[in-house]
């Protein structure tokens, strides 16, 4: 059996290949694609099969999913360009004839309003339409998108946003490509959608409060409206494009469509997803190691 993690050289795919070694896979039954031949290198000096693909180019990704049994779509990083991405990626595994595929979506992704959620709803449905094995993993919110809120806060004392007292059930990327792993291993997910999250979901006075204790300073979080909000990342030089982002992402966050805690993830990794305060401290080791 031979199983293709896309996305290999990013964060979440090259987790995925750590869970599937220490699940027991040969890493000769593993082939990890990414655009990157240098950034594949590592992986490739522990025995893992390696693929040079690019999501946009379908001729290099006939080889990467030939003789493939299963598949870990990672979904892109380029938003905007994901659904064709996406697409490309489908009708390879199609063509390969892979007896599963597993997709990295985002929660509610069909029926949500999240900023993220259309591109993800579209791929779910060309999924559906493709006649392929699909399993759908809904991942919330990664705990180490707030890791860079810990040097403003260390130089400020303070955390700013327009989410109000919107909760984010957030889990750790390792916490979810541990789920993935799972999932390409064990029989039985087959058709499944799976809505994953940490096991608690956390205000941002929470997340605030757990900062300031991993710096070792009063750490305050200042709610401000939208409008506000929007002038202030402008006036750090943010570009138009990922103010209006950040803004719509903390409204999102303050309507509660990142706020759902649900138990999969704990069931599928059999343990309990890592808390808040362990996840931020992992990514800065990781972080200051890098």
């Amino acid at each position: 059996m031979t199983i293709l993690v896309t996305g290999a050289t990013g964060h979440l795919g090259r987790l995925v290949v750590d869970a599937l070694l220490e699940r027991g896979v040969p890493a000769e039954q593993i082939r990890a694609a990414g655009r990157s031949a240098e950034r594949l290198a590592p992986l490739a000096a522990r025995g893992v099969d390696t693929a040079v693909i690019d999501f946009e180019r379908p001729e290099t990704l006939v080889p990467a999913f030939d003789g493939v049994d299963a598949v870990l779509l990672v979904s892109g990083s380029e938003v905007g360009k994901r659904v064709a991405q996406h697409a490309n990626a489908i009708e390879a595994a199609k063509a390969a004839g892979v007896s599963r595929l597993v997709y990295t979506s985002a929660p509610r992704a069909t029926d949500s309003a999240l900023v993220l959620a259309p591109e993800h709803a579209e791929t779910e449905r060309l999924l559906a339409a493709s006649g392929l094995p699909v399993t759908i993993l809904r991942n919330n919110w990664y705990t180490e998108n707030y890791v860079g809120q810990l040097d403003t806060a260390a130089a400020t004392g303070e955390l700013v946003g327009s989410a109000g007292e919107g909760r984010v059930a957030s889990a750790s990327r390792k916490d979810y490509a541990e789920a993935a792993a799972v999932v390409l291993t064990e029989p039985g997910h087959d058709g499944a959608v799976y809505e994953l999250s940490g096991d608690v979901a956390w205000t941002f006075d929470e997340l605030a409060a757990t900062i300031g204790s991993l710096i070792g300073r009063e750490v305050a979080y200042r709610s401000v409206s939208p409008e506000e909000h929007a002038s202030i990342l402008s006036g750090a030089g943010l570009d138009e494009g990922t103010v209006g982002f950040v803004v719509a992402l903390d409204g999102n966050i303050r309507d509660g469509l990142l706020g759902e805690a649900t138990p999969t993830l704990r069931e599928l990794i059999g343990r309990p997803t890592t808390p808040l305060a362990e996840g931020l401290a992992e990514a800065r080791e990781d972080d200051a190691a890098a």
